[in-house]
């Protein structure tokens, strides 16, 4: 479902296709600054099993865990994934705050999920000494994820478009940890001096976006969106 969140043109985080080389991920992304990649993976079988009609049908019954939309504070509610699809998964209320806001991203019970990432191709990148695991996630539009921080990690839109806001891990961003992405792109957003603006961008369905160790980040989802995070720990 389309949303109300218009679309932003402008792009500031570089973008590279398929002829990037590992050795040239690692040496101008990897450690340094994120990138947006089009082309490097196939997902389209993947997407086919995505679709709100075959989820339902292999996950319907099967408990979700919820989180709250706060950077700070981890509250989980489990709930029947049909429920939350048919009832909670709705735009975001910009009058809401983020602890009040319940979304599907992360939580994911890998011996019941398992079978359905096992289709999913990951960008063929990994960075020395890690691991990679999945997470998968479905949220309506004007949700998303306050600035937060954590290790490196890819994120691919599968359905929907997500818009992105990124600073390096020297230049904490001025938020409140309880207020939505959204109420901070309506309210603080357009107060920042362009020196103090994030690196943005919106993603689309087929694009990664690979974020260095420790860079701050917030998500906004523009339409409902299926999306899956491969984090290197």
């Amino acid at each position: 479902l389309a949303g109300t969140v218009p679309e932003e043109p402008r792009c500031t985080v570089e973008r590279a296709d398929a002829s990037l080389t590992y050795s040239l991920f690692l040496q101008r992304f990897a450690f340094s600054r994120p990138v947006i990649l089009s082309g490097v993976t196939d997902n389209s079988a993947f997407r086919a099993l995505c679709t709100r009609e075959k989820l339902l049908a292999a996950f319907g019954p099967f408990p979700v865990r919820l989180s709250t939309a706060n950077t700070y504070s981890y509250r989980k509610v489990d709930v029947p994934f049909q429920e939350y699809v048919e009832h909670l998964l709705k735009p975001q209320d910009p009058a809401r705050l983020g602890s009040d806001t319940l979304y599907f991203f992360g939580d994911n019970n890998f011996t019941e999920w398992g079978p359905l990432f096992q289709h999913y191709v990951p960008p063929p990148f990994r960075i020395p000494g890690t691991s990679p695991a999945y997470s998968f996630g479905i949220a309506g539009s004007g949700s998303g994820v306050p600035f937060h921080w954590h290790g490196p990690g890819f994120s691919e839109v599968i359905f929907g478009r997500k818009r992105w806001f990124l600073y390096p891990p020297d230049k904490t961003p001025h938020f409140h940890p309880n207020e939505t992405t959204l109420a901070w792109l309506q309210h603080t957003y357009p107060t920042l001096p362009p020196a103090q603006r994030p690196l943005e961008c919106t993603l689309h369905p087929g694009e990664v976006l690979y974020f260095p160790d420790r860079w701050w980040h917030a998500t906004l989802n523009l339409d409902t969106s299926v999306f899956i995070s491969t984090f290197l720990g």
